[in-house]
């Protein structure tokens, strides 16, 4: 890493019980892996180091990652990015946020907010906000704070529009979500 660089971690969100899907997401298969270790993959592969997993309704072993647990994952998103934004390590200057219910976001994705040197960046796809998300550690906080419900990072987004830099992540992945068996029969069946 070079003078100046920002260490950037990785910071995967998968404390859900998946209730409309009937199991939690993190122990989903695809192509013979799980869904929290293709997240874990995912970050690492985008350059993210170290990565931590944010666990809640599933407990499991998850290679190659820092695990914490949420005791309060029923109250959503919000609560499992505080939890997880406190574990960071100090020298991380900035996090990379993925959700373990998007599977088919490339690592490229997450070079590319890691490289736009943003202070704030959202990917986007087709011109709209989706996930990955990076943070640097100066909006850990308030990120923290503003993260409600079920809406993670999006408070803190809306209340600083002039932060937020839009990565474009075409063909980079796709960031559809797995919320429902049809979701994850669409997963089995184009994936």
């Amino acid at each position: 890493m070079s003078a100046g660089a920002r260490r950037v971690a990785g910071l995967l969100l998968a404390a859900g019980e998946g209730s409309r899907l009937g199991t939690p997401k993190a122990l989903v298969q695809h192509e013979g892996e799980r869904l929290v270790d293709r997240g874990v993959r995912l970050l690492e592969e985008g350059g993210c180091h170290p990565v931590v997993v944010v666990l809640g309704a599933a407990t499991v072993q998850v290679r190659g990652a820092v695990v914490v647990r949420n005791p309060g994952w029923r109250s959503g998103m919000g609560s499992s990015l505080r939890v997880g934004l406190a574990a960071l390590p100090e020298e991380a200057g900035a996090v990379v946020v993925a959700l373990v219910d998007q599977p088919f976001i490339r690592p490229e994705a997450v070079r590319a907010l890691v490289a736009s040197g943003a202070r704030l960046a959202v990917a986007t796809y087709g011109g709209r906000r989706r996930n990955p998300v990076l943070l640097s550690r100066r909006d850990f906080a308030e990120g923290a704070r503003l993260a409600a419900g079920d809406t993670g990072a999006r408070p803190f987004l809306k209340a600083h529009p002039e932060l937020v830099t839009g990565v474009p992540c075409d063909g980079l992945g796709d960031p559809a979500d797995i919320d429902t068996p049809a979701d994850l029969e669409r997963l089995s069946r184009d994936g």
